[in-house]
């Protein structure tokens, strides 16, 4: 799984098919012109000239008690601006640590991490922490909320560290919350919520300061099906609306809904 953010931070390819994704708007999400305004469109998604993510000769060695454990071998990714790729492979490819260098979590031994423009790979701490809170969004499996606070602030506090004032971040919460069919659980903790209901929770929470960037270390991996499909959609109508997404899953279906797959076998992408 993705390492989590530090507390400065809270807040082979191939086409993919059109997947399993229904046609209509999700159950609980807001439908509406007013999604690409409230969800990503005013990050500036797209509108640089180069790629979102540009990776090059990426290695990355863990030390382990019998021998150093290869994570990444000589990567190289481009992810275009408003592109949507699913990252697949089987466990222990590298898929996870490549959402962490991608989002300056952990550092590479060699090569190079360009993300919105910016070198990630040698920045320090407090760079990365800045970094994130404006470019990046995560999304992780088991949602990472705070439990002890309500919906509404799991939102807020992001915000407010994102250098939102306090009322423009509740004002932003709550949209976020009304457009994917939470504005009646402002004031409930997510205990209380059904797995989709948090995961969407956690979508609205990467998406309060309108990132460059959304990360997913498999979002449905936690949900049933339907839970899982919820998501999905609403990564494609992100998608649309050209927010860039890069979500790494195990599930052939999932993988399926995004606009390009990318598959890692061995530290690499796995070309044919």
């Amino acid at each position: 799984m993705t390492t989590e953010p530090t507390r400065q931070d809270l807040a082979t390819t191939e086409t993919a098919g059109p997947g399993p994704v229904t046609a209509g708007v999700t159950a609980g999400v807001t439908a509406g012109p007013d999604l690409a305004t409230a969800l990503g469109a005013e990050s500036g998604v797209g509108s640089g000239p180069g790629p979102a993510v540009r990776i090059r000769g990426v290695r990355r060695t863990f030390a382990a008690e019998l021998a150093p454990v290869r994570a990444l071998r000589g990567l190289d990714l481009d992810v275009a601006a408003g592109e949507f790729i699913a990252v697949t492979g089987p466990s222990g490819c590298g898929k996870s640590t490549l959402l962490n260098v991608i989002a300056g979590l952990d550092r590479v031994d060699e090569g190079g991490v360009e993300v919105a423009g910016e070198r990630v790979d040698g920045r320090d701490e407090d760079w990365l922490a800045r970094f994130r809170r404006h470019h990046i969004g995560f999304v992780f499996q088991f949602f990472n909320l705070l439990d002890g606070v309500s919906a509404l602030d799991n939102l807020v506090m992001p915000g407010v560290l994102g250098g939102m004032r306090r009322r423009a971040a509740e004002s932003r919460a709550r949209d976020l919350l009304d457009l994917l069919g939470l504005g009646d659980r402002v004031s409930q903790v997510p205990a209380v919520l059904s797995g989709g209901q948090r995961q969407r929770l956690a979508i609205a929470r990467a998406l309060v300061n309108r990132p460059t960037l959304l990360l997913a270390d498999e979002p449905t991996g936690a949900l049933d099906s339907e839970g899982g499909l919820e998501v999905l959609e609403l990564f494609r109508r992100l998608h649309d609306d050209g927010q860039t997404i890069v979500m790494v899953t195990h599930s052939a279906e999932v993988a399926s809904g995004a606009s390009r797959i990318v598959r890692m076998r061995d530290g690499k992408i796995d070309t044919p």
